[in-house]
């Protein structure tokens, strides 16, 4: 078989990527539908339709029904996926039937089955997807698995923002374990034509934590100087990163802030007007590792738009 052919072969037996978004049956939990199939026209993509028979479910989920029934379920999700075959994207629709009282494990559990390419899904709920994302269904995709998770914050008056991001916040912090976040950004900044802003944030003498937080109080004037280091060093890295982006043609910006990571990234969001933030979800804390997972969770908790969380690389599962 000639080298030709072979590429041919191999390029025809590419799995197509597929988002998966799990549904409850709510308006609030569709809003990360409109998002998910931007994205599936924009990258060529396959959606999943996921609904988990919830254990002891309550009547209603946010004043809709409550599906505990297969039947209706599997004709709910096939609705749905119906109309999004109509713009001509591919759909499959799972319903899983067996009562279950861990809603967020067994999803994350079908993401390790079906290993989708993203997870999308609204970023408040209880019921059916009762706290996915205060700390649960994000960190457990992010912890057990590879999959990057895309959180759509719920519609207001059941009208659905439309997901065109045209500015792409990325925090870093100058360790390439967290640059899966901008291997992700990238191409969706390519997709949309949209301008991505990376910022590093390093601490305030006052606002170091752990360790470096007591070495701040007994040595503050090694502390400041321990910290202009670590800032000049977040403009070369930054310089490198944006040198690399441009290369290809990238709209790109970047910054250095000084102060509370989270507190931080939150208002230049703000002041940037950012509608996508990407970031990656877990870390350590200290200068060269300030995207904890714990400041993930908090952004995640307070940001209002839209939030990819990407694992980094060398996380522990």
């Amino acid at each position: 078989m000639s080298a030709e052919k072979k590429d041919m072969e191999s390029e025809n037996n590419k799995k197509m990527p597929e988002y998966m978004v799990p549904l409850d049956g709510s308006v609030m939990s569709e809003s990360a539908l409109a998002a998910a199939m931007v994205l599936a026209r924009k990258r060529n993509a396959g959606i999943i339709l996921l609904h988990v028979i919830e254990k002891n479910a309550p009547a209603t989920v946010h004043g809709a029904k409550h599906l505990t029934d297969v039947a209706e379920a599997q004709k709910y999700l096939e609705e749905i996926a119906e109309r999004m075959r109509l713009q001509k994207i591919s759909v499959k629709i799972h319903v899983h039937p067996n009562k279950e009282g861990d809603v967020a494990r067994s999803i994350v559990d079908h993401a390790a089955e079906m290993n989708p390419s993203l997870v999308i899904m609204c970023t408040h709920g209880r019921g059916g997807l009762r706290d996915l994302l205060y700390g649960s269904i994000a960190q457990q995709v992010l912890q057990r698995g590879t999959w990057p998770i895309l959180l759509i914050p719920p519609a207001l008056n059941e009208i659905t923002p439309e997901f065109n991001p045209r500015k792409i916040l990325v925090p870093l912090d100058g360790n390439h374990r967290y640059e899966p976040a901008l291997n992700e950004a990238v191409p969706i900044a390519r997709a949309f034509d949209a301008h991505m802003h990376l910022v590093i944030v390093i601490p305030t003498v006052a606002k170091m934590s752990g360790e470096n937080a007591a070495a701040g109080r007994f040595l503050p004037s090694a502390a400041r100087a321990m910290l202009e280091l670590a800032v000049h060093g977040g403009h070369d890295y930054l310089a490198m990163v944006t040198e690399r982006c441009r290369q290809s043609d990238m709209n790109v910006t970047t910054e250095v802030l000084r102060g509370d990571t989270v507190a931080e990234i939150l208002d230049f969001a703000a002041k940037f007007d950012a509608d996508l933030l990407i970031m990656s979800g877990h870390g350590r804390a200290g200068i060269n590792a300030l995207l904890e997972g714990s400041v993930a969770r908090r952004i995640t908790g307070r940001a209002g738009i839209p939030l990819l969380l990407v694992k980094t690389d060398g996380q522990e599962k």
